[in-house]
């Protein structure tokens, strides 16, 4: 009985698991990048703030829409304020947005798909019509109409973005559930006289993790997406505050006389997108299975041809 439950024995394992984990991910080059370049965005948004030497809200309308330079690396905004200081501050509201309503996400889709897969039967029916319901509406119509109900603010925007980017973790959670209770470590778990409660957070849970970290992670490059469009719409952040996305709105009335405006926040949005998707094709590569053969093969071709060289011919 004890053999049966040993697939489950995630914590005695863990430790060579994430070494060995964090050195699959490591030799893909495209997702090790995208985590150095998010993390300097992160901690720039954080800490650069607090060092720039304007406050981002100080209005200079006598240097208005001045371009970049050394006093402002990437120019002043309509109101002379320094456009890489509310770029920085912008950021933070950002990926907070992105961050928290991909949280949201997680832990409606979560609950709902553990709720199908483990019940199953007209749980499973019922639970999975909503979930075709709900994918089967335009995620932006969704958006638009929920902001323009609730009113603009950033508690709004996590709320309403997490509420449409919840459908997919749970058909995920849901069908590792289906394929993980007929599992022999399950099945050992239930004639010990595992209870449900026990089965799901202690079991099935931990073990569908993979792709669903995988869909978070992915899930916040589009959830900063969402938060730009709605600000870009006028249906996000409001002035004074600043998101990338509101900033892009604002840049739209001066893109022709000066054209460098709406390039910096386009282009955080972009890097910072593009590096969490990177950072999810890794994590696909280490938690899949498939992608974990896929990376083994790739490392054990690369140590056989260090191997060679250090023999020599």
């Amino acid at each position: 009985m004890t053999s049966l439950l040993q697939p489950d024995q995630h914590q005695e394992e863990s430790p060579a698991k994430t070494h060995s984990g964090w050195r699959l991910f490591r030799t893909n080059k495209m997702a090790m990048a995208g985590l150095i370049v998010l993390g300097v965005v992160v901690v720039a948004s954080v800490f650069g703030p607090m060092i720039s030497p304007y406050d981002p809200l100080a209005q200079d309308v006598v240097n208005r829409l001045q371009g970049p330079s050394l006093a402002h690396p990437m120019g002043t905004d309509e109101l002379g304020r320094d456009i890489l200081t509310r770029v920085l501050v912008g950021g933070r509201i950002s990926l907070m947005v992105g961050a928290l309503a991909m949280a949201v996400a997680l832990i409606v889709g979560v609950s709902i798909g553990s709720l199908a897969g483990f019940y199953g039967k007209w749980v499973d029916n019922a639970l999975m019509r909503l979930v075709d319901l709900s994918l089967s509406l335009p995620d932006l119509f969704l958006l638009i109409l929920a902001a323009s109900l609730l009113g603009p603010s950033v508690l709004t925007m996590v709320i309403i973005i997490g509420m449409v980017r919840w459908m997919n973790v749970a058909r995920l959670v849901r069908a590792s559930f289906l394929s993980l209770r007929e599992q022999e470590f399950v099945q050992a778990a239930r004639a010990i006289g595992a209870r449900g409660r026990h089965l799901v957070f202690r079991h099935l849970i931990p073990n569908s993790m993979g792709p669903v970290i995988v869909a978070g992670t992915l899930g916040v490059a589009s959830a900063i997406v969402a938060e730009s469009t709605l600000s870009f719409l006028g249906l996000g952040l409001q002035p004074p505050a600043s998101s990338w996305g509101s900033m892009l709105r604002n840049a739209q009335t001066f893109v022709f006389s000066t054209p460098w405006y709406p390039v910096f926040p386009g282009f955080m949005i972009f890097l910072t997108v593009i590096s969490i998707n990177f950072i999810g094709d890794g994590l696909r590569d280490v938690l899949d299975p498939a992608g974990v053969g896929r990376v083994s093969n790739r490392l054990r071709k690369r140590q056989a041809a260090a191997l060679r060289a250090e023999e020599g011919p």
